[in-house]
């Protein structure tokens, strides 16, 4: 049953996860984030001690079954490598079977070393592309939501035709060319990994599947070989996806193991078990010696103290003049609501897209170098589609990682993203003199307002200093082909204090009349 127990649970929060990035409708309460939050390396970012300790005290007692069932980057590749089995005999040349392979320490451990010091350097780039979860929330997000808004797309056409209201028409933008082109090369390299030899990302690349790896050296319950009842047939070598089991000498890699429980299903002498170790006998060898050992157990407790350390960001740069009659272009990249500062994101960020999945605005994008090169693919505020609801914080709920915090509506209320800034010369009163108004009306602070200018006409004016940085004005300028209005970003998100007018209190003695 151990396997079924496995695929069960691994397909469970496999499609839980992948549903709540696809979900537009809000079909999966909001309560349904925890799924991201208990992401290794997003629970690390965000310093959730609980989390961290469970994740731990979990890899210790049973080994890697975060890799095996919580991770979705783990269950993908297992659906591709279940996938490349299911080939017919007809297309391929052989019977699918894996081999042993040794470990490859040395590559994973300089990976790792790589990601821990790019991060404390502030290239957190690094950390998010090779982050599992990360890396699955972008292919999600990239391919599989523009697939399944579009499904609903035609679903709404056929039922609309027949007077059935139930689903709606929503819109589909591109996110970015440089994150598609990660998200693509992610999903093809893991894919063809995985196609050829299973879990072979998880054991060479992945610095969570090396971290926790070595902590599985140390669990209590592991997969043993009972040396009475195995004849050395292979059949768990051959099953075995992580490349991990030595049936020839009877060893098993229990920093590569992933507790799929393939070889246990497998046998048909009951020569494999899962169970606690026995302190007394040792019958299983350790495929590493005793000294690389000691030397990974150093490596693995250093890098535990460096992550929580604050890495550098990048310096925000500030802001520049506009020409007369040209494109505006933002100096400063508007960084999300609850992301405190630009800093703050690029230190926490993961780039797993699940803000941007989640905003009903569609006003989050991937950045590209607007973060400069550590904020890769990392979000930023984008005002052609939308603009940022006043009242909305969903983007700050969902986040896993810390990276933007939640805030409550009347926090967000006070929260200044960004300031607004206004070029005389692109706006139609001016060039056109004609009436207009609508980035007034549609500023929730009155950070643009509209004052007397020629005749009848009135002409905005703004005060950036309580500008909250929605976007809403910059949305809504109807300005061609350059936006007279717009929002640029800050590098700390500042708290708004907004000035109240007391009014005098009218005592109505009589109606008056």
């Amino acid at each position: 049953m151990l396997k079924k127990i496995r695929v069960g649970v691994s397909l469970a929060i496999f499609v839980l996860i992948t549903f709540y990035f696809l979900d537009f409708a809000e079909l999966l309460p909001l309560k349904f984030s925890f799924l991201a939050k208990i992401q290794f390396l997003p629970a690390l970012l965000s310093l959730n001690v609980v989390i961290l300790a469970s994740l731990v005290v979990l890899t210790l007692l049973f080994g890697r079954v975060y890799c095996s069932s919580i991770c979705p980057m783990g269950v993908y590749q297992d659906v591709v490598a279940w996938l490349s089995k299911k080939v017919p005999k007809k297309l391929r040349k052989k019977r699918k079977r894996y081999t042993y392979s040794s470990a490859k320490t040395i590559l994973r451990w300089v990976v790792l070393g790589a990601t821990l010091v790019a991060f404390l350097f502030g290239f957190t780039f690094l950390v998010g592309l090779l982050d599992p979860y990360g890396a699955y929330g972008r292919i999600v997000t990239h391919f599989f939501r523009p697939a399944y808004l579009a499904g609903n797309n035609v679903l709404q056409a056929v039922f609309t035709s027949f007077d059935n209201y139930t689903f709606y028409k929503v819109g589909i933008y591109g996110l970015g060319v440089f994150s598609f082109v990660v998200a693509l090369i992610t999903l093809l390299v893991i894919g063809f990994l995985a196609w050829k030899n299973g879990r072979t990302y998880c054991n060479t690349i992945c610095p969570v599947g090396t971290t926790l790896g070595f902590l599985s050296k140390f669990s209590l319950f592991k997969i043993q070989f009972e040396e009475n009842n195995c004849n050395s047939c292979g059949l768990c070598t051959m099953n075995c996806k992580a490349s991990c089991i030595n049936s020839d000498k009877m060893e098993i890699d229990y920093s590569r193991c992933v507790n799929c429980f393939n070889c246990i299903d497998v046998c048909n002498r009951s020569a494999m078990k899962y169970a606690p170790v026995s302190f007394k006998k040792k019958n299983i060898k350790e495929v590493a010696p005793k000294r690389e050992f000691d030397e990974s157990k150093r490596r693995f407790l250093s890098a535990t103290v460096v992550t929580t350390v604050a890495a550098t960001g990048i310096i925000a740069q500030k802001t520049t003049g506009i020409g007369l009659k040209k494109e505006v272009k933002r100096q400063q990249a508007i960084a999300p609501p609850g992301a405190l500062s630009v800093d703050n994101l690029q230190n926490k960020c993961v780039s797993c897209h699940l803000c941007v999945s989640k905003c009903p605005s569609h006003v989050i994008k991937p950045a590209f170098l607007e973060y400069g090169l550590a904020g890769m693919m990392q979000p930023k505020l984008y005002f052609d589609h939308g603009f940022c609801n006043y009242d909305c914080t969903i983007c700050g709920d969902v986040c896993p990682s810390g990276a933007l915090v939640p805030l409550s509506k009347k926090e967000k209320h006070t929260t200044q993203m960004g300031q607004v800034h206004f070029v005389l010369e692109n706006c139609i009163v001016y060039y056109d003199e004609t009436s207009c108004g609508a980035c007034s009306e549609h500023c929730p602070t009155q950070a643009v307002s509209m004052v007397p200018y020629k005749g009848s006409l009135t002409i905005p004016r703004i005060k950036p200093e309580i500008c909250v940085g929605c976007g809403g004005c910059e949305y809504v300028c109807p300005a061609i082909p350059y936006k007279a209005i717009y929002v640029e970003g800050v590098s700390v998100h500042n708290k708004l204090e907004f000035e109240h007018e007391e009014q005098e209190e009218v005592v109505i003695e009589d109606f008056g009349f």
